[in-house]
């Protein structure tokens, strides 16, 4: 369908509902292609998009940011994600630990960090991400890989914005990659219009025009704009990986405090490849020598939808993504990175 025939539906949509309107995305890509494309622009007035915690560089938890930093200028080798390497922290970014020395690998994907084990035996990868990346990890520590595990499970994270009296939000339009790996049902007990998208600025619109109807209509449902990947079981093959390495756990993200039952520990089968069990004494060093570093950022807020980027005191001025103070100028998928890059 047309973009410019979707956005007539919104507007006619709107006039019938005739009053204001929050939805949060809940995926960094999401939010760069709203931003991309200007569709915050072309909305009608009583639309408001908010970015939620959708970046998982954003959301981890400062304490295991500086716990392996603390590892790796301890000197235990540390792989991970490019993005990850300039997450600011306590004890200074992975970055600034391999200015000073340690020996920091930025890899592709989790075959590389295998690849690179074999050459560096006590090489530490450092598993950051939702669903979708957790599933490679999982593999990865199947192959022998050594993992310091920072995964998070998604909708979990959704319970607790719904909990939160403080965010108001008529709408969730639902991670398209998280989907493709979990499927439709877990977001069934969430009583709020909800629709899984792809990600050209088609897609977005149209699960904003779905969940418009399903608001003129009194629905709270589910639905899948992006049926070309996401099935409602999920990918079953996935799953059976993540579970078979992986037990939940609660765990901490930045801004939203500690979620039950939101965090993903490798079971104990695996723990002669378990980082945090390999090294619990020297994590437990670590973690009684920081001390925590003071900010302005205001990265929480804007991970909760409470404050727009802009809003924070350091965005644009001394926080860049070439100098970043949060987390989330850090990542591409980060809501303060992506305003930074499209806003004229």
């Amino acid at each position: 369908m047309e973009y410019k025939k979707i956005l007539k539906n919104i507007q006619e949509k709107v006039r019938i509902i005739n009053r204001p309107l929050r939805f949060m995305e809940l995926c960094g890509t999401h939010s760069e292609a709203i931003a991309k494309h200007g569709i915050k622009n072309i909305l009608p007035e009583n639309i408001k998009l908010i970015t939620g915690p959708g970046c998982p560089v954003c959301v981890t938890d400062q304490g295991e940011i500086d716990v392996v930093a603390g590892l790796a200028l301890s000197g235990i080798p540390i792989a991970c994600y490019g993005d990850a390497t300039n997450i600011p922290g306590s004890l200074g970014s992975l970055e600034n630990a391999r200015q000073k020395g340690a020996q920091i690998f930025i890899v592709y994907d989790v075959a590389e960090a295998l690849e690179l084990s074999r050459k560096i035996p006590n090489l530490v990868f450092w598993g950051i991400g939702f669903e979708t990346t957790t599933v490679m990890t999982a593999w990865g520590i199947q192959q022998g890989l050594t993992v310091f595990s920072s995964h998070k499970l998604f909708p979990p994270a959704m319970e607790a914005l719904l909990e939160n009296n403080k965010i108001r939000i008529n709408g969730f339009i639902n991670p398209g990659h998280v989907s493709a790996i979990i499927g439709m049902k877990a977001y069934e007990k969430f009583k709020i219009p909800q629709v899984v998208a792809g990600f050209s600025a088609e897609d977005v619109l149209l699960a904003i025009e779905m969940l418009l109807e399903q608001i003129i209509t009194g629905e709270k449902k589910v639905e899948n704009e992006y049926i070309s990947l996401v099935k409602k079981t999920g990918n079953k093959k996935a799953q059976k990986i993540i579970s078979e390495v992986f037990e939940i756990r609660n765990a901490s993200w930045r801004g939203l405090g500690e979620i039950k039952n939101s965090g993903l520990k490798i079971r104990k089968k695996y723990q002669n490849i378990d980082a945090e069990f390999i090294h619990k004494e020297l994590i437990a060093k670590i973690k009684k020598e920081i001390k925590p570093r003071k900010s302005a950022c205001r990265c929480g807020e804007v991970l909760q939808g409470l404050i727009e980027s802009k809003q924070c005191p350091l965005f644009g001025k001394v926080c860049t993504p070439d100098n970043p103070q949060g987390a989330c100028m850090v990542s591409r998928e980060g809501s303060c990175n992506i305003n930074f890059r499209f806003t004229e």
